[in-house]
């Protein structure tokens, strides 16, 4: 069970660390749109888009359906939760030494009074 999690997180900060990847994500966020669609603003080929939306694809974050010779993508935001709730604990020690590091400058400040 714990593999298959992390095999999945692996997936998805896979499929999220390129920068095309992640701008085919926000636009597939207002809707369904055709590979075509999410391919025509990016810099690169349909092939190359094409290759983005199978690795989004594979990691569960975009769904895929074929009408005809139509493939239209849509948002899947399962894996993104789960990709949340891994960052969340990082979430706590962040917040901790940022409450730590305001008390510092707060005592600093008093200092100069």
């Amino acid at each position: 069970m714990v593999e298959q999690e992390n095999a999945t997180l692996d997936r998805v900060f896979h499929a999220l660390a390129d920068p095309s990847r992640r701008a085919i994500l926000g636009r597939l966020a207002s809707g369904e749109l055709t590979v075509s669609e999410l391919a025509a603003p990016l810099p690169m080929s349909l092939a190359a888009a094409s290759k983005h939306i199978k690795v989004l694809e594979e990691s569960g974050l975009i769904r895929r359906s074929v009408h005809w010779r139509t493939h239209i993508c849509s948002l899947n935001a399962e894996p993104l939760a789960a990709a949340q709730k891994w960052l969340s604990i990082y979430e706590a020690f962040w917040n901790e030494r940022f409450d730590t590091l305001e008390d510092l400058f707060r005592t600093k400040k008093k200092k100069k009074k």
